[in-house]
């Protein structure tokens, strides 16, 4: 079973905590090496200058020929063979040996007949409290390393948290949310101290509140502009209807329906942009609804029905985002266009050249055109506005076999039996 790691683990946290590990292993293991090697030189030299004054002593009763005590002797068989071969060459010297299973410190020492002079020193004690040091080393600088971790990994999720939190706002501003902010408590307080995760939340929160501002003043201008546009279009409207038959009626007629249907367009852009809709829902089976939305397009375009259900939806909204699918899939693809009902899944598909690249990468945009293509790139824009006011997902692709893809996933319940 794979183990889920708590929300504010990540790469960081990851990184600090093992960071923090192995400086503090090296920092124990560094200490504990220090005071071992310090204690036992303190230990062993102590119990040298023992071994070395007794054998002093022992020298000086073998050459009187006193009886010799019990811990000392001429060529003892527990003597450490190359101590013994320091003292038949001449010279003195002490080194750490055992003696009948325990530890000794042995000095020896030439005497007569190339013979040496032993004594030894028990050990056994000074070895107990070397080796009860190394232990209370190990679980010392565990129970260290484990603190320290524990405080650093605490420390370290303070600060991952807070950017998790900052990462989340600035996905949801990117999301189209420009209401989301930050908030760092330490961004607003100037008495605490500022540090670097403040900086970039209190960045992040006037980056937002800049394009929040800029944004409603485009949507206001562009709310203002159709609404100044439509009393004199009204009119023009009015007056073109009056003009006499012939060609250039027809083409004045022509652009005054253009700029009607601009200037309608981009009054519903506004108040989808204000969020001022308002849903009237009902219940509608997608396969009829599809084939009225063909039927008033006027278009050579196929309905397949895979799997007909009944949605919950506004009927009006649904057919315009239906409506300007296939307009677009007509106006700017090639045929045939297909519109396909798969249970609350829509797609509209055509065979021409595909959606641009800007538009599958980042989803359409009001006046953005490439290629050569006409018009304003609001009809794909309401749609996408229109969905998102149904709750539904909509989604642009380019066919593996050629040919634009749009997919309309509408929020669907299933039927409650009994």
């Amino acid at each position: 079973m794979r183990s889920v790691l708590p929300q504010w683990s990540g790469a960081l946290a990851v990184r600090a905590a093992a960071f923090i590990t192995v400086m503090c292993c090296a920092l124990a293991a560094l200490l504990g090496v220090l005071v071992h090697v310090q204690v036992t030189n303190q230990t062993v030299g102590q119990a040298r200058d023992l071994a070395l004054a007794r054998l002093a002593d022992a020298t000086q009763a073998f050459e009187a020929g006193d009886t010799l005590l019990p811990s000392a002797g001429v060529d003892p068989p527990d003597l450490p063979a190359r101590l013994r071969t320091l003292a038949a060459s001449g010279e003195r010297g002490t080194m750490v040996g055992e003696h009948r299973g325990e530890p000794a410190m042995w000095a020896a020492g030439p005497v007569e007949g190339g013979h040496a002079l032993a004594v030894r020193v028990d050990y056994a004690q000074q070895a107990r409290t070397i080796q009860g040091l190394d232990g209370a080393i190990l679980w010392s600088s565990a129970l260290a390393i484990g603190a320290t971790v524990l405080v650093g990994a605490f420390a370290v999720s303070r600060v991952t948290r807070r950017l998790h939190a900052t990462a989340r706002v600035a996905r949801r501003i990117s999301a189209g949310d420009l209401d989301a902010r930050v908030d760092d408590p330490r961004a607003g307080d100037p008495s605490r101290p500022q540090d670097e995760v403040a900086a970039v939340a209190s960045a992040l929160d006037s980056m937002a509140s800049s394009l929040q501002g800029k944004l409603l003043a485009e949507q206001r201008f562009t709310a203002d502009v159709a609404h100044e546009l439509r009393t004199p279009l009204t009119g023009l409207h009015a007056a073109a209807e009056l003009l006499p038959p012939g060609r250039p009626t027809e083409l004045v007629r022509d652009r005054v329906a253009a700029l009607r249907t601009l200037t309608e367009d981009l009054l519903e852009i506004s108040r989808l942009d204000t969020g001022r809709e308002r849903l009237e829902v009902d219940s509608e089976e997608l396969g009829a609804l599809a084939e009225r939305v063909v039927r008033a397009s006027g278009t050579q375009t196929e309905v397949r029905v895979v799997r007909d259900t009944r949605v919950e939806t506004d009927r009006r909204r649904l057919e315009r985002v239906l409506g300007n699918l296939v307009s677009n899939a007509h106006r700017h693809g090639k045929g045939p266009v297909v519109v396909t009902v798969d249970g609350p899944v829509v797609t509209v598909r055509d065979h021409g050249d595909g959606y641009p690249e800007y538009l599958v990468a980042h989803g359409p945009q009001r006046f953005r055109t490439e290629g050569g293509a006409k018009g304003h790139g609001l009809g794909l824009t309401i749609a996408l506005g229109q969905a998102e006011a149904l709750g539904a997902r909509l989604t642009f692709a380019n066919a593996v076999g050629g040919g634009a893809l749009a997919t309309l996933s509408l929020p669907w319940a299933p039927p409650v039996v009994g």
